[in-house]
C-alpha cells in the first residue's frame, strides 16, 4: 500500500511542477482581487483527488495488487518447497551420519553446505525479482494515472490536480467542492475498461 501511496505522491509532485511552470509562464498582470473573489458559478482551476480512494478502487490498481499477490505466493511456495526439501535432506543425513565414514560425512557436509548457500542465493534472487516486479508495476500505475490526469485536467479546464491522502501534512485543508475523486475515478476506470477489451 505504501508503494501505491508513493506513486500518487510522485503524481502530485509532477502535476504541481507542471502547474507551477504553467502559472509562471503566463503573462497576465496580477489581479489579487479578481483571484480572491471567485463566484460559485466560476469553475475551479485547482482540484484534488483522494489518493486513498484511488488506491482502493481503481480497477488497474486492484488488478496490479492481484498480479503481485499471485507472483508473491508463487515465489513463496517455490522457495518454501525448496527449503523443505533441503531440510529433509539435512535430517536424513543427521539420522545416518553415525553410519558413515569420516570422509563420507565430510563430503556430505560440504555438499549440504553448498546446497544451503545455493538455496540462500536462490531465495535472495527470488526476492529481488519480486521487488523488480513491484517497481515495474508501480511505474506502470504511475504512468497510467499521470497520463490520465493530464487529459482529465485538459478536458475539464483545470490547471492543477492534486492528490490528497489522510495524514498528508502537505495539504492541511481543501474545500470539499474541489474534490473531483468520484468523477476522476469513474472516468479512470472507464478508460481502463476500454483498454482491457
Amino acid at each position: 500500500m505504501k508503494t501505491t501511496a508513493s506513486i500518487f505522491t510522485k503524481i502530485t509532485l509532477g502535476v504541481l511542477l507542471a502547474g507551477s511552470l504553467a502559472a509562471c509562464n503566463q503573462n497576465k498582470p496580477a489581479d489579487k482581487t479578481a483571484a480572491a473573489t471567485t463566484t460559485p458559478a466560476d469553475k475551479p482551476e485547482i482540484v484534488y483527488v483522494n489518493q486513498d480512494t484511488l488506491s482502493l478502487k481503481y480497477d488497474y490498481s486492484k488488478d496490479m495488487r492481484k498480479r503481485l499477490e499471485d507472483k508473491g505466493k508463487s515465489a513463496q511456495s517455490d522457495v518454501g518447497g525448496r527449503k523443505q526439501a533441503f531440510q529433509r535432506e539435512v535430517a536424513e543425513y543427521q539420522k545416518g551420519a553415525n553410519s558413515l565414514s569420516a570422509d563420507q560425512r565430510a563430503t556430505t557436509e560440504q555438499r549440504l553446505q553448498r546446497e544451503g548457500q545455493e538455496l540462500q542465493t536462490y531465495e535472495q534472487n527470488a526476492s529481488a525479482q519480486f521487488q523488480n516486479d513491484q517497481a515495474s508495476e508501480s511505474q506502470k500505475l504511475y504512468e497510467k494515472v499521470y497520463n490520465f490526469s493530464k487529459q482529465y485536467a485538459k478536458d475539464n479546464g483545470y490547471k492543477m490536480v492534486f492528490t490528497f491522502t489522510n495524514g498528508n501534512t502537505n495539504l492541511l485543508y481543501a474545500d470539499k467542492s474541489l474534490d473531483v475523486t468520484a468523477d476522476f475515478l469513474k472516468k479512470l476506470n472507464d478508460a481502463y475498461a476500454k483498454e482491457k477489451k
